[in-house]
């Protein structure tokens, strides 16, 4: 039997090459190798040879598939209810129940849809718009994740190097009317395991699964007010950088007027200058002349003073 429980991983406490290695798959991907060399530097530097190795071994995740680590490490709640609405889905697939199959397949399309659009926003904040083809391969990953247990536990761990691909043998949304009806013309179409089951059983399957059906709808909810929120977010961003560049466009323009206006002061300012020493030059000058005047009136004064008084 399958196991249930699947939950993201979270390091060890005191683990530190899974710190790291948890930090590098979300480091964006144009980064990643750079990042990855620091890292297993460090882990060397400190005599952690075996943690610089595995930290080495670390490959480069696609967009896609960094887009999805990056969903789960950003959004935890809404990962667990997703990974739930999964374990949910794959249950009414086994038990053969296409009432659950199609009610809960409808949820998979909601859920699957939003959670793409919150990876695109998460990528597109983080410096990397998604292409269509991307896109798709983070929806074709989410898909996966719900209809195979293997791929959910990869997904869990944060970790994805390249975009899954759900199996072709589960369920899309229309895939319920393909589910062998109840009773008996479905009983040889079934395993005998299947057939044995006890009505209680059944019965327990299906108040467990509504209670799925509960969280599934519940994430389905948040994530729809999570993308509300992040684009409600992002419409105050652009208009609040609207304003910004608007602020430092006005801004840049007042400087360059200062500066206009700098210039002119200082030309200004060196012409007065030039045209104070020159005054002052002339002031020395006409001060000594007006000395030179002054000595020599007296002296003239002296001289006819001299040629009018008595002769001896």
């Amino acid at each position: 039997m399958a196991r249930k429980g699947v939950r993201p991983a979270r390091p060890a406490a005191g683990d530190e090459v899974e710190r790291m290695l948890d930090e590098l798959y979300v480091t964006p991907p144009s980064d990643f190798v750079s990042r990855r060399e620091r890292l297993a530097a460090e882990a060397k530097r400190d005599g952690r040879a075996e943690d610089a190795r595995r930290i080495h071994a670390a490959r480069r995740p696609t967009l896609a598939a960094w887009a999805a680590n990056l969903l789960l490490r950003a959004q935890p709640r809404e990962g667990e209810r997703f990974l739930e609405l999964g374990r949910a889905l794959r249950e009414a697939y086994r038990a053969l129940d296409a009432d659950g199959i199609k009610e809960l397949s409808e949820q998979r399309r909601d859920i699957v849809s939003a959670l793409s659009r919150q990876a695109a926003e998460l990528a597109r904040e983080a410096g990397h718009r998604l292409s269509d083809a991307a896109q798709q391969e983070v929806g074709s990953t989410l898909r996966a994740v719900l209809a195979d247990e293997d791929a959910a536990r990869r997904w869990a761990t944060g970790r994805l190097e390249s975009a899954l691909t759900p199996p072709v043998d589960f369920p899309s949304g229309d895939a319920a009317a393909a589910v062998p009806p109840r009773g008996p013309a479905r009983a040889a179409a079934v395993p005998q395991e299947a057939r044995s089951r006890t009505k209680d059983e059944l019965a327990e399957r299906r108040r467990r699964r509504q209670q799925q059906l509960g969280r599934a709808r519940r994430s389905a909810e948040a994530a729809d007010r999570r993308l509300r929120d992040l684009s409600a977010g992002r419409a105050d961003a652009e208009a609040s950088l609207r304003r910004a560049r608007d602020r430092h466009d006005r801004a840049a323009e007042d400087e360059s007027a200062a500066q206009e206006r700098l210039r002119e002061a200082r030309e200004e300012l060196r012409s007065a200058e030039q045209e104070r020493a020159e005054a002052e030059e002339r002031l020395r000058t006409a001060a000594e002349a007006v000395d030179g005047a002054e000595r020599a009136a007296r002296d003239a004064s002296q001289e006819v003073a001299r040629l009018t008084g008595p002769v001896e």
